[in-house]
């Protein structure tokens, strides 16, 4: 018996040992290195430092222990017992026990307080418990599953949050520098007017107007300055930077405005079945719908008769705690419990599981075709989206060719100040709508990216 209890003691140990899981954070640039941001070391940095990852990683983890938590079900469990008390009888007990003592002899102490020590061994090893186990274990594992899945869909979430916040930025960088250009040009229009003025070849009403220009190209400047730090607090919170606050010496990199604008030639029906078979958020419901699954197999186990083997080694002495190989005795057997009627609770538990899957099902149903329907949609958008930037383009090579016509015309004295103004203004607007018009194709491509699930692939990813 010594020999059962130690050998299942040690059977247990051994396949309790926790084999544990190292978290691999994910490596980021050094950003005090650096001068110019890209948005792809943007999206980088937010992978391994935002909180948000870092607690998705930790969701794993418990995802991870609660696998071996329904593994150890299988093995045997051991458990030691010790005990010690101090007993003082009744006056009564203790002259009844003295008065047994003098007629039938010393067969117990007559002492009137008393110590008693105990020690023991239990072993349990649950044979058959109608599948719970099984259906357990596969649903701790689909829950991890899960959960792997919950945490790559907020990368991919994040992929995208942190490129329409770069894009924001972007476009608030760039319209600082269309204020400053604006402002430059005013600057020089109002030397060449004060010269003018002070020959006498040239009015003060125009170096009037253009000073209220450059005070307006001013205020537009500042305007798009608080515009891009706000949009800087908000990239950083992203990237999971203390403080929120990008570092002084980062500038972001440039709007491409010479970038190239392909057309989508891709079929509708090929990017939805793309994003049906690689969406992370797919992926997770798919692996509740299976939990759900398990879980009506656990529902269904207290049907069935419960088996299980115990082995108890105990031993007692009285007055001294020194126990010995002769204070222990053992108790081995196999016990079989069958709950016969509970009230309607075991059906009740089964008719909950069942909902329980459809509405995993149902859900699953509705996510498939609101990603169907959000790419429809993202696809319209760049389309629209691509003729913008082409239109904008075309516009502003010939709102600059009118802007130049009119500085010429207007220090040649053939064209008045007013033609100028409004030429200027029609050039730094439509820039601006330009600007405007790169930044809404580029967030419609990282918008379509993310709902085919695409923008994982192209980023190192890790989830451990």
């Amino acid at each position: 018996m010594h020999r059962i209890i130690l050998t299942l003691f040690f059977v247990s140990t051994c396949l309790s040992i926790h084999l544990g899981f190292a978290q691999v954070e994910p490596r980021s640039p050094d950003l005090s290195q650096l001068t110019i941001l890209t948005m792809r070391t943007a999206q980088e940095v937010a992978l391994s430092k935002n909180p948000n990852m870092a607690a998705a990683r930790t969701r794993i983890e418990q995802a991870r222990a609660r696998v071996r938590q329904a593994t150890a079900a299988w093995w045997p469990s051991l458990d030691l017992s010790a005990g010690a008390a101090r007993q003082r009888l009744s006056n009564n007990q203790h002259a009844y026990n003295q008065l047994l003592s003098q007629r039938l002899g010393p067969t117990a102490s007559t002492d009137q307080n008393l110590e008693n020590y105990s020690a023991g061994l239990q072993a349990t090893w649950v044979l058959f418990d109608g599948f719970y186990r099984n259906f357990r274990e596969k649903q701790a594992s689909f829950d991890e599953n899960s959960n792997r899945a919950a945490m790559a869909d907020s990368q991919r979430l994040l992929i995208n949050s942190v490129a329409e916040a770069f894009l924001n930025a972007q476009l608030a960088q760039t319209k600082i520098d269309i204020a400053q250009a604006d402002k430059t040009f005013y600057l020089r229009q109002l030397e060449d007017a004060q010269n003018r003025f002070d020959v006498g070849a040239g009015p003060w009403g125009d170096v009037l107007n253009i000073k209220v220009q450059v005070n307006s190209a001013k205020t537009s400047l500042i305007g798009a300055q608080r515009e891009f730090e706000a949009a800087g607090y908000g990239l950083a919170a992203l990237m999971g930077i203390d403080d929120a606050a990008l570092p002084s010496q980062l500038r972001l990199q440039s709007l491409d405005k010479q970038c190239p604008i392909k057309s989508n030639t891709e079929e509708v029906s090929t990017l939805i079945t793309e994003a049906l078979a690689q969406r992370p958020d797919i992926r997770q419901l798919e692996a509740m719908v299976k939990q759900a699954d398990a879980a009506q197999g656990m529902a269904k186990a207290p049907l069935y008769p419960k088996v299980q083997i115990a082995g108890a080694l105990e031993g007692e002495r009285e007055g001294d705690s020194g126990l010995d190989s002769n204070d222990f005795g053992h108790t081995l057997g196999i016990n079989m419990s069958w709950n016969l009627y509970a009230g309607g609770a075991d059906k009740a538990r089964m008719i909950e599981t069942e909902q329980a899957k459809r509405e995993a099902i149902y859900t699953l149903a509705g996510l498939r075709n609101s990603v169907a329907a959000e790419i429809r949609q993202d696809l319209a958008l760049l389309q629209a989206a691509e003729e913008q930037v082409r239109l904008q383009r075309e516009t502003v090579k010939l709102v600059q060719e009118n802007r130049d016509l009119a500085k010429n015309e207007y220090e040649a004295g053939e064209a008045s100040l007013v033609r100028l103004n409004e030429a200027q203004r029609d050039l730094t607007a439509t820039h601006g709508r330009y600007a405007q018009a790169l930044v809404s194709y580029q967030l419609q491509r990282q918008r379509l990216q993310a709902a085919t699930g695409r923008n994982l692939a192209n980023l190192t990813l890790s989830s451990k």
